[in-house]
């Protein structure tokens, strides 16, 4: 390549490395900012005119639900909330009612939720057996050695606190919602998360059952 043209390529590459920086900010710029005062109008009340129920009629005042059923959504961290959210409109995480809500659900109708959900107090929840809270105690903090199950609180904390943008809070959480996960992760039902199937379908009944009991005692 003749010496003189080197010059004008540089000045050329630094040209385009500009103007995709420019684009970039740009894109950034026009992404949508949570609005939490939104995302509790939403919660609260849905919206009619876009047949959106109020997720409060499942999950209770400020996310803290007393359906077994349904997961407590105060204090979880709000990009696995966008995550999952986003994941009920796919294949990988099909849930008749979720789905459907989910569908309606534009960007920032997530993203405002999930900020107000993630500014929320969390209320305890408690184990239920002595025997099944210590059993559960010894596989989340020490995991299934013979069954290359690692320790739950790798991922989830040592307080079931999570880490923002990867894994989720799991303190508190009702003991029927953490089995039905984990089964449906082990039955791969549920497909959202390659390492949870790999994990669950290496867990019996009763370590899933152990596990959730304590993780509701978790504080």
């Amino acid at each position: 390549m003749n010496r003189a043209f080197l010059p004008s390529v540089k000045s050329l590459f630094v040209a385009m490395l500009a103007v995709s920086s420019i684009a970039y900010a740009a894109e950034e710029n026009k992404a949508p900012k949570a609005d939490a005062a939104k995302g509790e109008a939403l919660y609260s009340t849905g919206d009619n005119a876009r047949n959106i129920p109020a997720c409060v009629a499942c999950h209770g005042a400020a996310g803290n639900s007393t359906i077994a059923q349904n997961p407590k959504l105060a204090a979880q961290h709000d990009t696995y909330i966008v995550k999952q959210l986003a994941d009920f409109k796919t294949p990988q995480r099909n849930n008749p009612v979720m789905s459907s809500i989910a569908n309606g659900l534009t960007e920032a109708d997530m993203k405002n939720v999930a900020a107000y959900l993630d500014k929320q107090a969390a209320q305890p929840g408690s184990a239920k057996s002595k025997e099944t809270v210590e059993f559960g105690k010894k596989i989340y903090r020490g995991g299934i050695a013979e069954k290359n199950v690692p320790a739950c609180a790798g991922c989830h904390g040592a307080s079931g606190d999570g880490i923002p943008a990867q894994f989720p809070r799991l303190a508190g959480q009702h003991q029927e919602y953490t089995a039905a996960q984990l089964t449906a992760f082990r039955a791969g039902t549920r497909k959202n998360s390659p390492q949870m199937t790999t994990i669950a379908k290496r867990m019996s009944d009763e370590e899933i059952q152990a596990v959730a009991d304590y993780v509701a005692g978790l504080k």
